[in-house]
């Protein structure tokens, strides 16, 4: 069997495109408002290299699928993916939320071993990969930090932390848009720096989560809010 070889970018030029940006409590795509209709793309087995997202054919036709069913945006959970990713969805007129992880490095915080590494470095790398994208919707910085740990660290460590790695994001891609991805347990956290806000929600009854989506329109201010997961 021959190997995998590594994604590389589409053959065809594509077309320059605005990037999406916030207006009040809504996103853009130039003069058009951006209404999120999205999926969640993944975690999928990843190759012998450690490449989740190798396959441009099946990449190719899961996301000209998507766009056919009207979906414009694919949320990648944890995995920064290779630039031929967003080539492939901005081809198909998809953007792209894209997770940065700080989940995975939090305990460093904890545990500051001299070997741990510099999760600034971590972090700047993964955005140099696909910065200034135009298929790119957003940066997520982590997803649902374990609330026993935010507890433990304390909410403000967590928040400086958070906004710590932001500006390290806003340094190599000033136009990229920043979030990160909340869940009720830790609501608390304050991140009045974010672009926008993202927020996993799954209550037992219609009554109240529509109770809560009006608590977390009035969390966000005047500043966009994606449901990033939801169910009942």
């Amino acid at each position: 069997m021959s190997p995998v070889s590594a994604p590389q970018p589409l053959a065809r030029p594509l077309a320059p495109a605005p990037r999406p940006c916030v207006r009040g409590k809504f996103l853009f795509v130039g003069d058009t408002k951006l209404h999120i209709r999205g999926v969640t793309y993944g975690a999928f087995a990843p190759d012998a290299e450690g490449r989740e997202y190798h396959d441009l054919a099946v990449i190719e036709r899961d996301f000209a699928l998507m766009a056919a069913a009207g979906i414009n945006t694919v949320r990648i959970p944890h995995t920064m993916p290779p630039r031929a990713l967003l080539d492939v969805a901005a081809a198909c007129g998809l953007h792209v939320m894209v997770g940065l992880s700080a989940e995975q490095y939090i305990g460093y915080l904890i545990d500051r071993r001299r070997d741990a590494p510099d999760i600034a470095d971590l972090v700047r790398a993964k955005v140099r990969s696909c910065a200034g994208h135009p298929a790119l919707l957003c940066y997520a910085l982590g997803n649902e930090i374990p609330a026993p740990i935010a507890r433990w660290l304390g909410r403000r460590k967590v928040e400086r932390y958070l906004e710590r790695l932001y500006r390290v994001v806003k340094e190599e891609d000033p136009d990229g848009l920043v979030t990160y991805v909340n869940y009720p347990t830790t609501e608390y956290l304050r991140l009045p720096f974010l672009d926008l806000l993202c927020f996993n929600v799954y209550l037992e009854s219609q009554e109240r989560f529509d109770a809560y989506l009006a608590r977390l329109q009035n969390l966000a201010g005047e500043r966009p809010l994606v449901m990033s997961e939801l169910g009942l």
